[in-house]
């Protein structure tokens, strides 16, 4: 009897397990089929539909005389686009519009820095980083906006867009956030010199190029230093095929120097697709932030 129940028992196991087996094959066919037919579209229009804010120098702008669309983001995935032989067709847009832009299948590639431990890090694909850098902030050149450490922020009028990680270290310490959708820099820095707000939270090397772009106002980028980053481009949720072909395009560009050559053309001749070795501080944010 109890080999008839020990026999029993392992051939239900193993059933369970062949039915476990094959409804895992099924999922991850069905994942495959979905993924090849996306990339299959895309290739069928020969054109790749690309997010970028179009309103941050050096990453994505107009040139001043001819206002052509480049920036270091831009001329990557120009460059992506050219390897895959694809066109590409960019809608400028802020944070929030790409976000729905790619759910819905409008855009194919967005350049972004969605936050990976935030509300939507489990929305997206993701390539690999492009760029590597680091938090900083831009206050008054006259008094520091009163900030002298990260707890300072706290009380403090920070401007940024809603979604983004640097706006959360803002919560973080007690910021009010003042939202901004898709402004220019020009405006971001005028309202910090003219007491609308008091820091900008955001990207060290941006908020250094876009401070020495705009020496007639009176701002600064302090030299408190937070939150390592990394830059990629996002993808809808599944379009697995896409974020593969992308991702081995920007690994032959990192190794053929492309990224590197882009980088020191648009960042002043720094290296921002390498990261950097910086003792940064931890920032722990607590459930919810």
């Amino acid at each position: 009897m109890l080999k008839k129940i020990i026999s029993f028992g392992l051939i239900t196991f193993v059933s369970m397990t062949l039915a476990a087996c094959g409804s895992n094959e099924s999922s991850s066919a069905s994942s495959k089929n979905t993924s090849d037919t996306m990339w299959s579209e895309i290739e069928e229009r020969g054109t790749l539909n690309v997010a970028t804010s179009g309103t941050l120098y050096p990453s994505s702008f107009h040139e001043s005389e001819t206002d052509k669309l480049t920036g270091y983001e831009v001329e990557i995935i120009r460059e992506v686009a050219t390897r895959l032989d694809l066109d590409v067709d960019f809608t400028e847009m802020g944070v929030d519009g790409m976000l729905t832009s790619v759910n819905s299948g409008a855009i194919d590639v967005a350049a972004m820095g969605i936050d990976r431990d935030g509300e939507n890090a489990d929305k997206y694909n993701y390539t690999i980083p492009y760029k590597y850098s680091f938090g900083s902030m831009v206050v008054r050149e006259s008094d520091n906006s009163g900030i002298e450490t990260l707890e300072d922020l706290k009380g403090k009028k920070a401007a940024g867009a809603a979604t983004t990680s640097y706006m959360k270290v803002a919560r973080h310490y007690g910021a009010e956030e003042v939202i901004y959708d898709n402004a220019t820099n020009d405006q971001y820095l005028q309202d910090v010199a003219n007491g609308r707000t008091d820091v900008i939270l955001n990207d060290f090397y941006s908020q250094k190029m876009a401070v020495a772009a705009l020496p007639e106002i009176p701002v600064k980028v302090h030299d408190i230093f937070y939150n390592p980053s990394e830059t990629n481009y996002a993808i809808k949720k599944g379009n697995d095929l896409l974020t593969e072909k992308i991702n081995t395009t920007l690994e032959e560009m990192k190794a053929d120097g492309t990224l590197t050559e882009l980088s020191k053309q648009f960042y002043d001749g720094e290296d921002v697709s390498e990261q950097i070795d910086y003792e940064f501080p931890e920032i722990e944010f607590e459930e919810g932030e």
